[in-house]
C-alpha cells in the first residue's frame, strides 16, 4: 500500500535487466494488463532488454465458500470472451515494438488462433482448452488453422500475421475507446428497432 506504481514498474525493469545480464537465451516477460500505461510499460521493458512479451497473466483469485465460510482456492478456466483483451493490446502494439508478442487467455479454437495471429501475435498459448479436452485437441486446432488458410488462400502464417493490427487494418479507430461508444449506440438502436410494438395493453394491473 505504501509502494507507488512507478516503483513497482521500476522493479519489473530492474529484474529484466538483471536476468538479461545473467543469461544468453531470449527472455520473455509475462505481463498483467493492470499497468496505468500498458503501452509505455511494454516499450520500457523491451528497451530494457526483453525479447518478447506475453499478454496476459491471470493472477490467482480466491473464492469464498458460503457453506463452510472459508476462503478457498478456485481455479477458473478461461472462456473465449477473455480473448478480447490480448487481441486488443497485441493489435495495438504490433509493429511498434522490436519484440515478439505471445497471446494467452481465451484461446479455445482455430478461429481464436487465427484472430490473434492476424492481430499480430507471433505465437498463441493454450491452457484451459487442453485441460478440458486433453492434448489430443491440438491436432484439431492445427487442422482448423490449415483449412482456414487454404480456403482464404494464405500460403503462410507470416502472410497473415499483423494483417488486422491497428497499423494495417482499414479502420484503426476500431481499437480505440470511441469505437466502443459507437458500438453501444448501434446496439441500443438495433435493440430498440427489433423490440415488439405493443398496440394494446389489456388487464394492466388492478383498476
Amino acid at each position: 500500500m505504501d509502494v507507488p506504481g512507478l516503483e513497482v514498474e521500476q522493479r519489473y525493469v530492474d529484474i529484466v535487466r538483471a536476468v538479461k545480464a545473467s543469461v544468453r537465451i531470449p527472455v520473455a516477460v509475462k505481463l498483467s494488463p493492470f499497468f496505468s500505461n500498458l503501452a509505455h510499460m511494454a516499450k520500457w521493458l523491451v528497451d530494457s532488454g526483453a525479447d518478447g512479451l506475453v499478454l496476459f497473466n491471470r493472477f490467482y483469485q480466491p473464492d469464498i465458500d458460503l457453506q463452510e465460510l472459508e476462503v478457498r482456492p478456485n481455479v477458473l478456466l478461461s472462456t473465449p470472451q477473455a480473448l478480447r483483451l490480448p487481441l486488443t493490446w497485441i493489435g495495438i502494439l504490433y509493429g511498434r515494438l522490436r519484440a515478439n508478442l505471445a497471446a494467452t487467455s481465451g484461446i479455445h479454437s482455430a478461429e481464436d488462433v487465427i484472430k490473434l495471429l492476424m492481430a499480430g501475435a507471433d505465437v498463441t498459448m493454450l491452457c484451459s482448452v487442453l485441460l478440458r479436452n486433453g492434448t489430443n485437441y491440438l491436432p484439431i486446432i492445427e487442422q482448423g488453422l490449415r483449412q482456414w488458410m487454404e480456403e482464404h488462400e494464405y500460403e503462410s502464417v507470416d502472410q497473415m500475421r499483423g494483417s488486422m493490427s491497428q497499423l494495417r487494418c482499414s479502420d484503426p479507430s476500431a481499437f480505440e475507446r470511441a469505437q466502443y461508444m459507437r458500438a453501444v449506440k448501434d446496439f441500443a438502436y438495433i435493440q430498440k428497432a427489433s423490440a415488439p410494438t405493443i398496440s394494446k395493453v389489456e388487464n394492466w394491473g388492478p383498476e
